[in-house]
């Protein structure tokens, strides 16, 4: 199954996708909150939502015609790998790191599919990083095993992790860099980890520039994979409903390419994952 987060006014609602429609779930279920992190803490059972909805006369709403919103506007946490691809350490000029480089995203820089990736003023090196995403469906007990760790998730989508770099390169903490205000692009859809192979392992992954391929690699390359970085994760803190995890970027990033490739205002970059879809933003300068 397929969800998305669109706006009705300011307000995001959770949407089952239906073909090129989307269903409105708490609308056609009541009974379902109306977020999807909601939903999730609320333990509530969406794949049976849906399916009751599916097969309901609730009204559909065209996709192509509904303002999205980041499929999880407020996570809990969003909690971000670096250099978990090897090729993408390589080109960085490292080796493989001995523990995974993790770094906490906010809330507020994230965008929705459609909506513009925002160069800072402060800065014109803007990159590029297409990356799997997952959004925990269960409650993750402490130091739970590899092999469990994939039944919490409840399903997987696209991100772009666009970054300033020469902030991001003003302390050892990526953090700052990692932050501006519309640069985590989130979506479209979410699709449930039944309909995708375990772990999500095993997909092709693709970041495009104005059209042209930066970006192609396997989710299958990853140093860490979602088994083990959940597992990972578990032995220092608590994973909830709702909460994010960014499976970091295979190589071919613009700071890496000789000369540098930096983000416009104009530009377009689209993530695209094999069986989920694909994420676009258009690149706009900050007013």
């Amino acid at each position: 199954m397929k969800f998305t987060t669109f706006l009705h006014g300011d307000q995001p609602r959770l949407g089952l996708v239906d073909g090129d429609a989307v269903i409105d779930l708490n609308a056609a279920q009541p009974q379902v909150p109306s977020s999807l992190r909601a939903a999730l803490a609320a333990g509530t059972d969406l794949g049976a939502a849906a399916r009751a909805a599916l097969a309901s006369t609730a009204a559909r709403l065209p996709m192509a015609g509904l303002r999205l919103a980041p499929l999880v506007p407020e996570p809990g946490k969003i909690i971000c790998l670096g250099l978990n691809y090897f090729d993408h350490a390589k080109e960085g000029g490292r080796e493989k790191p001995e523990y995974p480089w993790f770094f906490f995203r906010g809330a507020s820089s994230l965008v929705a599919h459609g909506a513009p990736g925002i160069l800072p003023k402060v800065s014109a090196k803007f990159d590029y990083e297409a990356e799997l995403a997952l959004v925990i469906g269960r409650r993750v007990p402490r130091h739970v095993s590899q092999e469990d760790a994939p039944g919490h998730v409840f399903g997987y989508t696209c991100f772009n992790d666009m970054s300033v770099r020469d902030y991001q390169k003003r302390t050892p903490q990526w953090t700052i860099g990692k932050n501006f205000d519309g640069s985590g692009g989130f979506g479209p859809v979410l699709v449930t980890a039944d309909e995708l192979p375990p772990a999500a392992a095993g997909l092709r992954i693709q970041g495009r520039l104005n059209g042209e391929v930066m970006q192609s690699a396997n989710t299958a390359d990853m140093i860490w994979g979602v088994a083990e970085t959940i597992s990972l994760l578990s032995e220092v803190l608590t994973l909830e409903p709702g909460d994010v995890i960014v499976m970091g970027t295979p190589a071919g990033v613009g700071q890496a390419r000789t000369p540098p490739v930096w983000m416009k205002a104009g530009d377009s970059f689209e993530v695209e994952i094999e069986r989920i879809g694909t994420l676009a933003n258009p690149i706009r300068a900050e007013a």
